[in-house]
């Protein structure tokens, strides 16, 4: 299994990631994070730091030679935006954030200490922890990408693509990652009249993983559930509100011939496959050879340049809440934090199954057990 841990505040000196349990073996290098890193700094309605921040990533543990070996990997992203020290005192927690919160938890009287490190700059750990893990995945031919499916009002016509159109589509011209060119045009439009009003925006994007092994995850036990496990990993995203699977909520109001996969068996493939795919490739809590398909719903910026009422922590009078250098929409981004967060869930349960501690170990587990699945 893998886990990670991050450290680093939004205006510190660096983020670093820890992530152990990867097999020894595996080849990467910086490169493979850092295109990743790059996606996560775009789209349109991004914010001034985009421009500031560069983004790179320095592997200082747990390579050799370009291999891993075995020990935990550590991952550092240095800051060019460095002045957490010399930054002011934050009096007037802002609407939305976790100011407030983490002031009454932490029992500070400064908002600054508790958005440093509550701050969505936090994810680009995640991002270089999550290219790791996508790059272990694709040497089982699991494939991860995200698109946007929604910004404020507009939806994409994008429910009947398939992986690979969708996959296409999303060129390096592509401003928002939506795979309908008609809708991006106007999500464009919608995210300039929020930059107009001093507003901003939120939606919904879609995790889809390909070439997923059935089998991963576990009905045993609530918490070796791998809907579970995802359903967390999304919403632990910073202005992630809900997360869908699937069919998702649609599917709570259809009858149930409407909604389930029937099972069909190709004498071609030689293996049980679906029409229809609304479980989201998962079924009880373990997958089941589909597409691995989740929705995360992100709600709008909460710092907004018309800034919204607040109270003074001094005074206790109203006042408006602080502003802080922000985006408009990053619904884009948000759906590159959450391919990572997919992908280390999905790692994570295949390490589990198939164990080794190599990269050529776990190949033959792997193997062996594509292999005993055909006997059914």
């Amino acid at each position: 299994m893998l886990r990670y841990m991050t450290a680093g505040e939004s205006h510190g000196k660096a983020l670093v990631a820890v992530l152990d349990g990867v097999p020894a073996g595996l080849e990467f290098s910086s490169k493979d994070i850092n295109s990743d890193l790059k996606r996560r700094m775009k789209g349109y309605g991004r914010g001034a730091r985009m421009s500031i921040e560069s983004d790179k990533a320095e592997v200082i543990a747990g390579l050799r030679k370009g291999k891993t070996i075995g020990s935990p990997i550590a991952i550092l992203i240095a800051n060019r935006d460095f002045k957490i020290d010399k930054l002011g005192s934050v009096k007037d927690p802002r609407p939305g954030h976790a100011d407030l919160a983490g002031m009454m938890k932490y029992g500070t009287h400064d908002a600054r200490e508790v958005l440093e490190r509550a701050s969505a700059r936090e994810t680009a750990a995640r991002v270089a922890v999550g290219a790791v893990a996508k790059k272990l995945l694709s040497e089982f031919g699991i494939d991860i990408i995200s698109h946007v499916v929604m910004i404020g009002s507009v939806f994409a016509r994008t429910a009947t693509f398939s992986f690979t159109k969708i996959k296409n589509n999303l060129g390096k011209a592509s401003r928002v990652r939506c795979a309908d060119k008609e809708a991006e045009k106007l999500m464009c439009r919608v995210i300039d009249e929020a930059r107009r009003r001093g507003d901003t925006l939120g939606g919904s994007f879609e995790v889809i993983a390909k070439g997923v092994p059935a089998g991963l995850g576990s009905y045993s036990e609530w918490d070796r559930r791998l809907d579970g496990a995802l359903a967390r990993a999304i919403m632990s995203i910073p202005a992630v509100k809900a997360v869908s699977i699937g069919a998702g909520i649609g599917s709570s109001g259809a009858f149930g011939s409407e909604v389930h996969d029937e099972i069909l068996y190709s004498k071609t493939k030689k293996a049980f496959v679906r029409e229809t795919n609304n479980a989201g490739g998962l079924e009880g809590g373990v997958t089941n050879g589909e597409l691995v398909t989740v929705k995360g719903f992100m709600k709008p910026i909460a710092t907004l340049k018309s800034a919204l009422k607040t109270v003074n922590i001094n005074t206790k009078r109203v006042s408006r809440a602080a502003t802080e250098r922000a985006d408009v929409c990053a619904v884009s981004a948000c759906g590159v934090v959450a391919e990572a967060a997919v992908a280390v869930e999905l790692a994570s349960s295949l390490l589990e199954k198939f164990g080794g501690d190599s990269l050529s170990q776990t190949k033959k587990n792997y193997k062996a057990y594509k292999l005993d699945v055909k006997k059914l």
